[in-house]
């Protein structure tokens, strides 16, 4: 037996006042759904199913990246969480386990209390996530007695008694399969909103004699988005809980609350991050690197010993080696940079390959790009590139090569050589002094003439 994940991602969010569909609205560089289905994935479930509607090719897309072998349906008419649900059915056909359902636009369910609800399962044929509200507002009320839970009662729906009940709903069930979808076949559509709530399912399990428990998290956990507001008050929650967890992992931030993290930033301990650095997507940095103020890093790895920036930018692609150096206005893309080289200054290295212990020197750029294919720049070790060398891919400098200021390499450099290719210089007597004296001149003129 195993556990299935239903992740309900076809809400519309229309007070999201967006034409992006909601759970693709992003926290830490990732779209909602993907940390509602990352959290989920912590089970190791043998299926996972996220149900699209509004934006579905879209969001399909954005299961689909997260992981291939995701499963999507479709709801084609938002008639309810119950009625999203019974989409999900045809795919979990020959399935014989748990299934949770989760929410796309809920991140910040914690793996550990999907876990506890997992366990739950073995005591109560039904679990639900709830949570004591400090303003229950119109969260649906879990009507308990004793340890077991009776009934869920939509706000919409409730009395006067029961929306003065403090224990909230957060929507998320787990249930055996069978249980689940036999359940879901009597829910019907008899309510103030006309649609078919998934948590009807708990009052026909007790009605069936079944039973019932609730799993208590905390409210944070449960945090919905629903507009722009609190997008950002989700942002910061979540800035703010990883940047706390980075420094009890033993990194360094000498500006915390300046330090902007993505969902799956790895940063390794003895790591310093100084002020106004921004990590997207996809970095790794091995402990004991260093990164400097005001560099924006992303899809990228930073080995030990390494130092980046000031003002620097690691695009996707870019392999730093141990103890490389990236100085302040550099910028790398789909290049590795080898042990010990050093990149100090106002250069531009893509799509290149350097070899350890090369200096390149500043103003350097690999010419890479032909308005329609891209090349490859290749420099062997214990090179030396001078400044402002432009180096015209294809091309390859072998170990210990050296270019001279100035050059534009657009011809292989054996081992040992020096490449030089700049224009001759040549010196015109006096030429300056006449030549501006003319311009001067013909300024006065003008003025006279105005």
């Amino acid at each position: 037996m195993g556990t299935a994940l239903i992740v309900l991602a076809a809400g519309r969010g229309t007070r999201m006042n967006s034409d992006l569909p909601k759970v693709l609205h992003e926290i830490g560089q990732s779209p909602l759904l993907h940390h509602a289905m990352a959290a989920g994935m912590a089970l190791e479930p043998s299926r996972l199913i996220v149900v699209a509607g509004h934006g579905a090719e879209a969001v399909e897309r954005a299961a689909t990246d997260f992981d291939e072998g995701i499963v999507t349906v479709r709801q084609e008419t938002q008639d309810g969480t119950g009625h999203a649900v019974m989409q999900a059915r045809a795919a979990l056909d020959g399935f014989s386990g748990d299934a949770i359902v989760l929410y796309g636009d809920t991140p910040f369910i914690r793996p550990e209390t999907l876990e506890a609800m997992l366990a739950a399962r073995g005591r109560a044929d039904v679990v639900v996530l709830g949570f004591e509200a400090a303003d229950p507002g119109r969260y649906g009320r879990l009507v308990t007695q004793g340890d077991r839970l009776e009934r869920i009662v939509e706000f919409k729906d409730a009395d006067d008694a029961t929306r003065a009940i403090t224990l909230c709903n957060s929507g998320v069930i787990a249930a055996d399969r069978e249980t689940l979808f036999s359940l879901l076949d009597r829910v019907t559509n008899d309510n103030a909103s006309g649609e078919y709530y998934l948590t009807d399912i708990v009052g026909l399990a007790r009605e069936a004699g079944l039973t019932a428990e609730v799993v208590r998290c905390d409210e944070a956990e449960t945090l919905g988005i629903n507009t722009r507001a609190e997008l950002a008050a989700a942002e910061a929650a979540f800035q703010s809980r990883r940047r706390l967890e980075a420094m009890e992992d033993g990194v360094t931030l000498l500006a915390p609350e300046t330090v902007t993290f993505a969902r799956d930033t790895v940063v390794g301990r003895d790591t310093v991050i100084e002020p106004n650095v921004v990590f997207g997507p996809n970095v790794t940095i091995e402990s004991g690197a260093k990164i400097r103020a005001f560099s924006h890093l992303e899809g990228c790895h930073v080995s030990r010993g390494a130092t980046v920036g000031p003002f620097a930018r690691l695009r996707p692609g870019a392999e730093l080696a141990e103890d490389v150096h990236v100085g302040n206005f550099v910028e790398i893309k789909n290049a590795q940079v080898g042990t010990g080289a050093k990149v100090n200054h106002l250069t531009y290295l893509g799509d290149a390959d350097i070899g350890a212990g090369t200096n390149i020197g500043a103003g350097t750029i690999t010419c890479n790009y032909d308005g329609v294919f891209k090349h490859r720049t290749t420099i062997g070790r214990d090179a030396f590139i001078g400044s402002n060398t432009m180096l015209v891919a294809p091309v390859t400098l072998g170990d210990g090569a050296m270019t001279a200021t100035g050059t534009v390499v657009t011809h292989n450099v054996p081992a040992g050589d020096m490449a030089v290719g700049r224009a001759k210089q040549t010196n015109k007597p006096g030429f300056a002094t006449r030549f501006f004296e003319k311009l001067r001149a013909a300024k006065a003129a003008k003025s006279k003439g105005e």
